[in-house]
């Protein structure tokens, strides 16, 4: 966990943001209803299982959905610039000049895999170039090269100088990696949105990118927003960690507290189905049941269905879960907090389970 000094401004505010996927076979709603904030130098986490909206969210701050079928259905994306009035990203149309300077300029994305997010046929150096000549018209070829030589060497990557005409396929994962992180950064951005950043790499390379990171953010003071499914990489980096599960955040705090003290039960069955790699073996336990669909979500609480603590009559009613502050930044979306404030708004016949 880094320690970030406060006080801290806002960057980004996300209220209420609701993205959904109309089909042919239903409504998927892959962001329901999603609230966050992140402020200027943070790390901010997001864990969660694959589907639970995690790149889905980030997509939408990046106004990358596809459309149709996607669409931001509700909600704000707010951010903050260095000076003037917030921006709300769900409201700019996303082929306009004002979000493609906002897109790859003041917010950068390192996609979950750079193979794919490179173009095959165009070198590494060329697609970095592209990336920096959008964003600055008035740089000559020669200095867009020099300063696409010179962050291929601050990213780690040997002999830049020749390795910028080299194509994809000729990088390893990690160096791919690493040269996406270049394009990420080229614009100098205020938030840098990683994506499953060590997806596929090893766990010696994987330890060289969170460095690598960590070390850019000291050197910008940009935000990160880390997206991943490893627990372990968001211990390692992010201030603070929100849990998502189809598509709402259920908890929100920092890091040790989430670790130390998780509330959720989502959040508790997590740790108990990870391994214990220094302690005695003991058994994993994993989260009974499977995910309800996305395009039949259960009311009430969504993890209704896959929880221990069901409390029939409260859990499965048809009512936005309340979020519950129970410490000094650190919130929940469960009844389990307001249990007393639910059972006094019951009606006798459910208090008697009938």
């Amino acid at each position: 966990m880094r320690n970030t000094p406060g006080p801290q401004e806002p960057l980004l505010d996300i209220r209420g943001l609701r993205t959904h996927f109309m089909l042919d076979t239903g409504v998927i709603r892959a962001v329901d209803g999603l609230d966050l904030t992140l402020h200027r130098g943070e790390t901010l986490g997001i864990i969660g299982e694959s589907g639970c909206g995690k790149s889905v969210t980030a997509h939408s701050i990046l106004r990358l959905i596809p459309s149709p079928p996607g669409k931001i259905v509700d909600g704000e994306i707010l951010f903050h610039p260095d000076d003037g009035a917030p921006v709300d990203l769900a409201k700019i149309d996303p082929r306009t000049e004002m979000m493609r300077t906002i897109r790859g300029g003041d917010i950068g994305m390192i996609f979950q895999e750079p193979m794919t997010s490179f173009g095959p046929l165009h070198t590494i150096g060329n697609q970095i170039m592209e990336a920096i000549q959008i964003h600055n018209p008035g740089m000559t070829k020669n200095e867009v090269r020099n300063l696409a030589i010179e962050l291929l060497d601050q990213v780690g990557i040997p002999n830049p100088e020749l390795r910028i005409d080299a194509y994809p396929h000729e990088f390893s994962g990690g160096m791919r990696q690493r040269a996406m992180i270049a394009m990420a950064i080229s614009c100098g951005p205020k938030l840098l949105i990683a994506d499953e950043p060590t997806t596929s790499l090893d766990v010696t390379i994987e330890a060289q990118i969170l460095e690598l990171l960590v070390s850019l953010q000291d050197d910008t003071d940009m935000a990160i927003l880390l997206i991943s499914h490893n627990l372990a990489v968001v211990s390692e980096m992010a201030d603070r960690i929100a849990v998502m599960y189809l598509g709402k955040r259920v908890e929100l705090g920092n890091t040790d507290d989430i670790f130390e003290n998780p509330l959720h039960p989502y959040t508790q069955g997590l740790w108990r189905s990870i391994p214990n790699v220094e302690g005695e073996l003991e058994r994993l336990v994993p989260i009974p049941g499977v995910v309800p669909s996305p395009r039949d979500l259960p009311p009430g609480c969504v993890f209704a269905s896959r929880c221990s603590e069901f409390m029939p009559g409260i859990c499965d009613q048809p009512r936005e879960v309340p979020v519950i502050e129970v410490e000094p930044g650190h919130t929940v979306k469960c009844y389990l907090y307001s249990e007393a404030d639910l059972v006094a708004e019951l009606p006798p016949a459910q208090l008697d389970g009938t």
